[in-house]
């Protein structure tokens, strides 16, 4: 198989012109893929962000000798809907906006000039998804398209696999291993074949560890299987040696070579238990995670290889193990990355927040779950698939258990090798039975931030094991907003100091580690990242709960106690550089370091010698002179070796106020919006049947004119954001009174029942 890279001299154009199938478009702008049109409105520049229908053209020259070959188009992603034409006829469609297609081109092409046309839609559509979720739904193609050469008999490159050869490993014995290879041949020629299956199995150095073939007879496609036993393989060991192996296969006619697939292979083992943990090769670990989107600055989620391995970087240099890839398929090659790099990967679909009320079945769902399996299958830092984000949002129900249901029973019929994985809201119940429906619960849980106190987190988690001892369990989601322009001395919710973020995570770290039960954690988010509605924390379109910003410019210091924490390599970093102008004489200086030995200076003098193996030292009531003042800290690790950090704090005699966010001061009416309704005569209602109520729908309620002034009286501003339009079909007053986003007492839900329950369905 060759490939032609098709990335250059695409025309795009915002116009939705039908015609644009066939005739070439006028004024169109000349881009290179991967390319989002909403690289910029989707992530702050305006209130809103592009929503719609676009086009892509490129001009294809065929010859005679082409057309001998059979041509595939492979677009790595068009999101949300991509539709391909080819010279006016459509040849292809895909309605999953995180996974790669192909379109078969033969049928379509002509000798001469082509004329390639894509159109890409992010509208909204009930039956795709995501419906609703916290990120924007970047438009465009913004992963590379290539066109794949094959001959006329090859491995299937039709069945939504990426590679048409799948890799299992199975550990049979104390030392020894099982390496399946399985897949299809193709065979678009007008005679059946006779030809062979050649497998070999090299190690890093070049050495052949494998090497087997089989006899093949192929009339129109043949479905084939090789299992052979490897003895004593050098583990793939997640970030302390992360050893693959490379395996060729190829597909031998007539004595030449057909098709031929390079895939590199670990071999390991992984476990989760509801008491001890995540076992990888049999030894005891704790997932180190960060969760992370797919976008960047500047660029939306048009990211390039180079911007995926600068995040590799920065992850690995912070000492995570675990990431959790967010909320749908990422590029196959960061799947790669994490293979190289040792990371156990989560991997999921984005059926997030609610589900389609105008499929029932969740088809969308179940198809991007296939797609995800079989496309990143090989990928052997892949631990586990999730088959939902949140879903419960909205409603929980038998339908929703059984989609959650059906969904599990597919990811192990395509993939029995690998864990299934779930991350519900923190209002699910921890008696749910959602939680015995994948092989571990996760829990989305933002105590100290959304709602409760920091201290809830713990006792949540206890209080899970205790209902739940036979559930492994994960912090799949926590962190808060943090903008680093701001800070403080006494850090608080809703801040969004860095002071503030760094309390918070370090009260997170520790009370993962404090229970051996709990798998890991994953922290909400690597970097900030696109959510083109939002507009908190004084930077617009953007989820700031990132521990490093959307540019990838500033590491805020939640991102060093992660570091000190979790990072072998010696370091040491000083805290509060960026809150430089301080009011008050004496200042806390906090050091996050892996080092146990400090030294820490004060204008050249010795301040204090600290020895102690806490990541977080702090050396307080530092007292500074007016104007400058230059902190040094040096850190000597066991061998003498000195690394330094250094910040300069300047002593001022009033609070600079660009250090505080300035902040609606009606918010507290918003949050609190009960409040101007009188709630101290509310009484329980004993419900009527044939009558509505605060268990209907907010959908239901909408059909009624009554029952919509009723729901329109109590939440006006809600029911008429944007936000909140997906969910009117499928949440009730009664789920919306479960989340902290709307706050809404239960003597409320007396009152508005008072209303709905005399108005007569």
């Amino acid at each position: 198989m060759q490939t032609i890279n098709l990335n250059e001299n695409w025309l795009f154009t915002k116009n939705n012109f039908s015609s644009y199938s066939l005739e070439l478009i006028n004024e169109g702008e000349l881009v290179t893929l991967p390319h989002s049109w909403n690289n910029n409105d989707g992530q702050g520049e305006s209130e809103e962000y592009f929503r719609g229908q676009c086009w892509y053209q490129r001009k294809l020259d065929i010859s005679s000798e082409n057309l001998e070959k059979r041509l595939y188009l492979e677009i790595g992603a068009a999101g949300n809907i991509g539709k391909v034409y080819i010279n006016g006829q459509l040849a292809g469609e895909s309605r999953c906006g995180y996974a790669m297609f192909r379109v078969a081109l033969n049928p379509y092409l002509k000798v001469g000039e082509n004329l390639i046309a894509i159109a890409v839609d992010n509208s909204f559509y009930e039956d795709v998804f995501p419906l609703m979720a916290d990120f924007t739904f970047y438009g465009g193609l913004y992963r590379e398209v290539k066109i794949l050469v094959m001959e006329d008999i090859h491995f299937d490159v039709g069945d939504h696999s990426r590679d048409g050869v799948y890799l299992t490993s199975k550990k049979m014995g104390e030392r020894a291993f099982e390496l399946g290879i399985s897949g299809k041949i193709i065979n678009e020629s007008a005679k059946a074949v006779e030809g062979m299956i050649k497998v070999q199995l090299r190690d890093q150095e070049g050495n052949i560890a494998l090497e087997t073939s089989i006899d093949i007879n192929v009339d129109d496609a043949k479905e084939f299987i090789i299992i052979e036993e490897i003895n004593n393989p050098v583990l793939w060991d997640g970030v302390d040696h992360p050893y693959l192996y490379t395996a060729s296969v190829a597909l031998i006619v007539q004595g030449r070579p057909y098709d031929l697939r390079n895939i590199e292979v670990g071999f390991r083992t992984i476990e989760v238990t509801p008491d001890r943990g995540v076992l990888l090769n049999g030894k005891i670990i704790k997932l180190k995670g960060v969760s992370r989107h797919q976008d960047y600055a500047g660029v939306g989620n048009a990211v390039t290889k180079a911007q995926m391995e600068e995040d590799m970087s920065i992850i690995r240099e912070m000492g995570a193990n675990s990431i959790r890839l967010a909320h749908y398929q990422h590029d196959d090659y960061f799947y790669t990355l994490c293979d190289r790099s040792g990371m156990l990967v989560w991997a999921e679909i984005p059926f997030i927040s609610i589900p389609s009320s105008k499929d029932p079945e969740n088809l969308n769902a179940k198809e991007q779950l296939e797609k995800l399996i079989k496309q990143a299958y090989n990928h052997c830092s892949i631990y586990c698939w999730g088959v939902q984000n949140e879903i419960t949002i909205a409603v929980e129900n038998e339908q929703t258990y059984e989609t959650i249901k059906k969904l599990e029973a597919m990811a192990k019929q395509l993939d029995p090798s690998r864990l299934t994985a779930q991350a519900n809201i923190y209002s699910v119940e921890n008696d749910s039975l959602i939680h015995d429906f994948t092989d571990l619960a996760g829990y989305n849980l933002y105590y100290g931030w959304y709602y409760g106190e920091m201290k809830d987190l713990g006792e949540r988690l206890d209080d899970f094991h205790r209902v739940q001892p036979n559930v492994p369990v994960i912090v799949s989601e926590y962190g808060v907003d943090t903008n680093p322009k701001f800070h403080t001395y006494s850090p608080k919710v809703k801040d969004y100091t860095e002071e503030y973020q760094l309390v918070f995570h370090h009260n997170v770290i520790r009370t993962i580690n404090d229970r051996p039960f709990v798998l890991g954690g994953y922290v909400w988010n690597m970097f900030d990242f696109g959510s083109a509605r939002r507009n908190e924390g004084g930077d617009r379109g953007k989820n700031l709960k990132g521990l490093i910003t959307l540019d990838r410019k500033i590491k805020k210091d939640a991102y060093y106690l992660y570091k000190a924490y979790w990072s072998k390599s010696p370091f040491v970093h000083l805290a509060g550089r960026r809150f430089m102008n301080r009011h008050e004489a004496f200042n806390d200086i906090i050091i996050l370091s892996n080092l146990s030995h400090l030294k820490v200076y004060k204008d050249d003098i010795l301040l204090a010698e600290i020895k102690t193996d806490e990541p977080v030292k702090m050396l307080k009531a530092v007292s500074l002179s007016l104007g400058g003042n230059h902190i040094t800290v040096e850190g000597i690790d066991q061998q003498g070796t000195v690394y330094t950090d250094e910040m300069t704090l300047y002593y001022i005699s009033e609070t600079d106020n660009n250090y505080i966010l300035v902040t609606n001061v009606e918010q507290k009416h918003v949050v609190n919006w009960f409040e101007k309704f009188d709630l101290s005569n509310a009484q329980e209602v004993i419900l009527q049947d044939g009558y509505y109520s605060t268990f209907d729908t907010v959908g239901d309620l909408y059909c009624n004119e009554d029952a919509k002034v009723v729901f329109k009286k109590f939440f006006g501003e809600s029911a008429e954001h944007p936000r909140f339009a997906p969910l009117k079909g499928v949440m009730s007053i009664e789920k919306m009174a479960k989340l902290s986003a709307f706050n809404i007492p239960k003597e409320m839900l007396s009152i508005i029942n008072k209303e709905l329950n005399v108005i007569q369905k």
